[in-house]
């Protein structure tokens, strides 16, 4: 333990002692060696602190934190002050590492000094519990692996995995770690390294294996509701240039859920220039006082306003861009999707 390790691995743990031994055989079979665990117990009620008391006694990379019962972030934050090595390694308690995650992602980072965060491809498991809609998410997310592909999608949903990404602890820092509020975490944090002009890439393998499971925290923790991303994403919204130009912006979408969804936009102080929809009932229309126009006026719109989709419907935001891009609208430019 007296060599800095290249990497600390950030594992969070609250009553995971059913899939924790896996979980810690996984990193423990890394081609790459130069590591420390941080096991931050999270006041578990289970025997998770044995097991890495356990592990610890064989294995001296493996350090456990107990500040008791503190959360999810201040556990992060926790582990992030406690760390050593320059690069830090996201990790849950019910997830797996392929061998090559951790050399993979190291070499990635130092091959590209310019990015701060590497994450990577993943794996469903067990398949016999994963749904489709959850499905199609994954398959999205692990289509977007270059900075440009990540930059441009970064509205629309997580396009990382959490336990997948490996981070300059440096930039970390320097943005104040995990912010904790109303929202998702890992997700308000991708936003804010955005903003911040942080490159974000995948190496293009999956090395992860992400596990599905009933009592997943985002599936019952009102944090990771959608109202909760709608309200994240027009917060980080609000501060990009692109919609504040004096060219203006639009909402291409303009039923009932389409507005519940941009409303936290207006209540940011931003309201679009008009709403565009293809729905002949709807043309002529106001909504919020802004005119509904059919989708062929942004051909010869002057200026050509900065087109926000939030069109969610599987295929439809396809044939959307499909449209813009046809008139010469261009990716992060001219549109962007919002989830």
């Amino acid at each position: 333990m007296n060599r800095t390790p290249e990497i600390s691995i950030l594992l969070p743990i609250y009553n995971a002692a059913d899939t924790l031994d896996e979980c810690l055989d996984s990193i423990a079979g890394q081609t790459l060696d130069s590591y420390e665990v941080l096991a931050v117990d999270d006041g578990s009620q289970d025997a998770s602190a044995e097991i890495v008391r356990r592990r610890a006694v064989d294995d001296p990379r493996i350090r456990l934190l107990e500040p008791g019962r503190v959360g999810l972030v201040r556990a992060l934050n926790l582990g992030i002050e406690a760390a050593r090595a320059p690069l830090l390694a996201r990790m849950d308690a019910d997830d797996l590492m392929l061998p090559e995650r951790l050399r993979l992602q190291r070499d990635y980072l130092h091959q590209h000094p310019d990015v701060a965060l590497v994450g990577c491809r993943v794996e469903l498991f067990p398949p016999e519990l994963v749904k489709e809609g959850y499905r199609e998410y994954v398959r999205w997310q692990n289509a977007c692996v270059t900075p440009e592909e990540i930059a441009a999608n970064i509205y629309v949903e997580s396009p990382l995995a959490h336990p997948s990404v490996m981070m300059r602890r440096s930039v970390v820092e320097r943005l104040g770690g995990y912010a904790d509020g109303p929202f998702p975490e890992d997700y308000e944090l991708w936003l804010r390294m955005h903003h911040a002009g942080c490159r974000m890439a995948k190496v293009p393998e999956a090395l992860l294996r992400w596990r599905e499971r009933g009592d997943r925290t985002s599936r019952v923790d009102p944090r990771y509701a959608r109202e909760a991303f709608d309200r994240l994403r027009a917060a980080y919204l609000a501060k990009d240039d692109r919609l504040r130009a004096a060219r203006g912006f639009v909402v291409w979408g303009a039923g009932r859920k389409t507005r519940q969804r941009v409303r936290p936009l207006f209540e940011q102080g931003l309201t679009p220039a008009a709403w565009i929809d293809i729905d002949p009932k709807k043309i002529g229309n106001t909504v919020w006082g802004r005119p509904v126009r059919p989708a062929e006026w942004l051909i010869n719109a002057d200026p050509r306003p900065f087109v926000l989709i939030y069109v969610a419907r599987h295929g439809a935001r396809e044939e959307v861009v499909e449209c813009l891009e046809g008139w010469g609208y261009r990716l992060s430019e001219d549109y962007l999707a919002v989830g």
